[in-house]
């Protein structure tokens, strides 16, 4: 009966690590892109779980680090500081991935108001505060990638 039981939490395992992996193939976790010229490493959030979270939590945000969310389709999509540890700057990008608005340097203690682009996007990118004036970052300014995923609802 032992060896039942053990044979089994093997295969779990092995079924859980292998549809892990494929997720992780069909959409990248991280990359690097351009934006104003400056390298950048991204995260995706595609999920509605990881959306939600955000970069909500962290009490350090790198010079050179975002996270990219993205959408199905072209919405106003609001976003909120709320459980925010240190101000960012919000890049709201259309399907192309230029530049359609930006917030820049809320702060958390904005909490609870919501956030909304002056146009339709398709992603919004979160940096650390201050990122947008310290690299010219402007309306139309293009997020360079190699492959920006997609999501479908």
């Amino acid at each position: 009966m032992k060896h039942y039981v053990f044979a089994g939490f093997i295969i779990l395992c092995a079924v859980i690590i292998i549809s892990e992996s494929l997720h992780l193939r069909t959409v990248p976790s991280s990359s690097s892109a351009l934006f104003g010229g400056v390298s950048l490493r991204l995260e995706y959030a595609t999920s509605a779980e990881a959306q939600e979270m955000g970069l909500g939590g962290r009490a350090n945000i790198p010079s050179d680090y975002g996270m990219l969310f993205v959408f199905p389709e072209d919405a106003l999509y609001g976003f909120w500081m709320k459980d925010m540890l240190v101000s960012i700057d919000i890049f709201w990008l259309n399907n192309k991935g230029q530049v359609v608005s930006i917030k820049q340097n809320v702060a958390t203690s904005s909490y609870p108001n919501v956030f909304y682009p002056t146009e339709p996007a398709r992603y919004v990118l979160e940096t650390v505060a201050g990122f947008a004036r310290a690299n010219n970052i402007a309306t139309g300014t293009p997020l360079l990638l190699k492959n920006i995923p997609i999501v479908s609802e």
